[in-house]
């Protein structure tokens, strides 16, 4: 690495050379800021410690397989991820679905009842989601009436009143007539993919923020969508391919050491060998590691960054000889599973099928061994799909994000910091930071648009491209 990128112009007229800015982490959130600032004419280094880009939603090589660590699924409501995918030319290989529809298997239902649909029509709010609940076979006719009920409740909601953020998601549910079964079979069936928490365990203000927005918001907002390709082809490959295009420089396998403010007001941010001078700096790193580079008077109280909890997602991986699911993915009720998909084409697999559990909040199992994770869950599919009897398991492994996420508990909304800081010149990205929206990639690029929007203000320089291609991200 050499110095010349940073430091040349250092002494010059600083209207007279370009502005610069170091972002420090290579994942959604600091690769949206690296494009959002270069797109304005601002020289842009980005240092990452890992050797790839994507941070948590990555891939890797387990022989000729290419494997996802875990999946990620986003939604129409998805604004700033979609934008991503429009930015790093990636949206084709990661589609939305024409219309929600998710299967829902429940192992423990009598024949002719194990599957269910949530789905909706091209009606509006709340009417589309009318005809899937009246259908849906895993809750009684009683607890589907007051499901409409509870949800007509939550839309109710003023998601700026921070009183929500103080409040028990279950607690809630329970006071509004929602019984064990349909918290299981509905609430927390999407809740818990969403939040990475059971709603007993979830903010109100961020669970209502996830229905508001995802289900009573508009008829599509909760279309899904998932990448057909492996994560790393977009979060890697073409993220990088934009980042060149755009004139980032990014330097992989560079951690940084500290970071300090000259009496002049530039930054200077030390990696080995060598010190990269800046206008600005964000850090998009997980708030442990962002607390640990602060510097002192950034925040009012830096220690509540270590306050923010962290949950873990648990990732299983079936290989079988043979077909034996015929959607792209389903959600279980009545058994441990809870979501599966199917990652045959993506992982590149010449046949058989390739199936991938995706497990959050897996607080009880993340640090289990494989050889007991398989006698559960080899079974588990088997209750749940009929052509896995008989069929031979070529591969089983697990992969464990035991940090997964921020844990969404009540009163997380006021340890989350927004992108400015106290530091003139020193912002924040990162999913954990106060986007509105639970640890997902919708808000670890949002937060990367705000961190951003932020800078360029104290820069002077343009933001209209921001404002313009999603207004509410920034």
């Amino acid at each position: 690495m050499n110095d010349t990128t940073q430091d040349e112009g250092l002494d010059a007229d600083p209207q007279s050379r370009p502005a610069t800015a170091v972002v420090v982490g290579g994942g959604l959130a600091g690769i949206t800021t690296a494009l959002a600032l270069a797109d304005s004419g601002v020289r842009v280094t980005m240092v990452e410690g890992r050797p790839r880009l994507g941070g948590l939603a990555f891939s890797f090589q387990r022989g000729t397989l290419t494997v996802d660590n875990g999946q990620h699924v986003y939604l129409r409501c998805c604004t700033a991820y979609r934008w991503f995918l429009d930015r790093v030319d990636g949206a084709e290989l990661a589609p939305l679905q024409d219309r929600l529809d998710v299967p829902v298997l429940d192992a423990e239902a009598k024949p002719g009842r194990r599957l269910g649909r949530i789905g909706r029509t091209a009606l509006p709010v709340p009417l589309h989601l009318a005809k899937s609940l009246a259908t849906y076979p895993h809750l009684s006719l009683a607890e589907r009436a007051k499901v409409g009920r509870a949800a007509l409740a939550l839309k109710g909601l003023d998601l700026a009143d921070p009183a929500l953020d103080a409040q028990n998601f279950g607690t809630w549910l329970a006071a509004h007539g929602q019984s064990e079964r349909a918290i299981e079979a509905l609430w927390d069936l999407v809740g818990v993919a969403t939040l990475n928490a059971v709603a007993g365990d979830a903010s109100l203000g961020l669970a209502a923020m996830v229905f508001k927005t995802g289900l009573l918001s508009d008829p599509g907002a909760a279309d899904i969508g998932w990448a057909r390709v492996p994560l790393g082809e977009l979060h890697d490959r073409l993220a990088r391919k934009a980042l060149d295009s755009a004139g980032v420089r990014t330097e992989l396998r560079t951690r940084v050491t500290s970071i300090s403010q000259h009496g002049n007001g530039r930054w200077s941010v030390q990696v080995p060998g060598e010190t990269l001078d800046a206008d600005a700096v964000v850090l998009a790193v997980p708030q442990r590691e962002a607390h640990d580079l602060l510097p002192d008077g950034a925040l009012d109280a830096p220690e509540q960054l270590l306050d923010i909890g962290t949950a873990p997602i648990l990732n299983i991986h079936v290989v079988y000889d043979r077909k034996v699911l015929g959607r792209p993915f389903f959600a279980a009720l009545g058994s441990p599973v809870q979501w599966v998909f199917d990652r045959t084409e993506a992982s590149g697999l010449p046949d058989g099928q390739y199936l991938a559990l995706s497990q959050s909040a897996a607080q009880d199992e993340i640090d289990a061994p494989v050889s007991t994770l398989r006698e559960r869950y080899l079974p588990e599919l088997e209750r749940l799909l009929p052509g896995t009897r008989g069929a031979e398991v070529r591969d089983f492994f697990v992969t464990r994000e035991r940090t997964a996420t921020f844990a969404p508990t009540p009163g997380v909304g006021r340890l989350r910091p927004g992108a400015r800081t106290k530091a003139p010149g020193l912002y924040l990205a990162g999913a954990w930071t106060a986007t509105g929206w639970p640890a997902t990639m919708e808000s670890a690029v949002r937060s990367g648009v705000s961190a951003a929007d932020a800078a360029l203000s104290a820069l002077g320089r343009p933001r209209d491209h921001l404002l313009e291609l999603f207004e509410e991200a920034a």
